[in-house]
């Protein structure tokens, strides 16, 4: 990428890290990393393709992090990302094909609509399981989550709040949810990463300046996650879904 100085990897990495942290208590960090690499000169395609390199390094040492705690349920990610990571694959080829002024188009449409959602909170309407999963309960979480994972592949910014929101119908609390949460955007991630890499989509150094940052901020956050427990989580979701209707508010 032509003009990229160390004033352009400061920035990089300083906001690589603000975003490592907020997606790894919340989501919703990649609203500050994506305009970041459009105001660095990447085409909007470009910059979303770009940003899973620090999504995938910083959802990496997330999930690390929270198994090393032991609040990481394997076997019960392992089921639900099954469906993420195949709607990913959809989302992901539907970015490779739109223009870069119909995704524009479509980035600030479906931020408003994942912010709407999240304000409502749907998911708070149903009860959480006890004991054993119906066949019903499993059905809505493999569509909820291949929404999610087609959702994810498409833009990404703002994923984390839908698996948090999506979180009550698997009756694990916020910190395991965070969990889950930081694996499944990893699996989906890697999927999306190779697909946007093999199109020819990623930039690597803006990419990796991001990751640096992301990483030391999924590293705090994730301590964060354990320390602070759910009641300082529930808050910062609030928080930081308030913050990014605004920002969507004053694009």
């Amino acid at each position: 990428m032509q003009g990229f100085s160390v004033l352009n990897i400061f920035l990089l990495v300083l906001g690589g890290g603000v975003a490592g942290f907020i997606n790894t208590l919340a989501g919703g960090g990649s609203f500050l990393t994506i305009p970041l690499l459009i105001f660095m000169g990447l085409p909007p395609t470009v910059a979303n393709a770009t940003n899973r390199i620090g999504v995938f390094l910083q959802s990496l040492t997330a999930t690390r992090q929270l198994h090393s705690h032991g609040v990481f349920p394997v076997r019960f990610s392992l089921i639900i990302a099954i469906p993420a990571v195949l709607g990913s694959v959809l989302g992901t080829y539907g970015a490779m094909v739109v223009s870069d002024a119909a995704f524009k188009k479509y980035l600030a449409v479906f931020m408003v609509l994942m912010t709407l959602i999240t304000f409502f909170k749907p998911a708070a309407m149903l009860s959480r399981p006890e004991g054993k999963y119906s066949f019903a309960r499993w059905s809505l979480l493999w569509l909820l989550f291949f929404g999610i994972g087609l959702y994810g592949g498409f833009i990404q910014a703002g994923v984390g709040f839908l698996i948090i929101a999506a979180t009550v119908l698997t009756g694990y609390d916020l910190v395991a949810g965070n969990a889950i949460k930081s694996f499944v955007i990893f699996l989906l991630t890697c999927v999306s990463l190779a697909i946007f890499w093999f199109g020819g989509k990623v930039q690597v150094a803006p990419g990796l300046a991001l990751g640096c940052g992301s990483m030391l901020g999924a590293f705090v956050g994730s301590h964060v996650t354990v320390s602070k427990g759910n009641g300082f989580i529930q808050k910062f979701v609030v928080v930081m879904v308030i913050l990014s209707a605004i920002l969507l508010m004053l694009k």
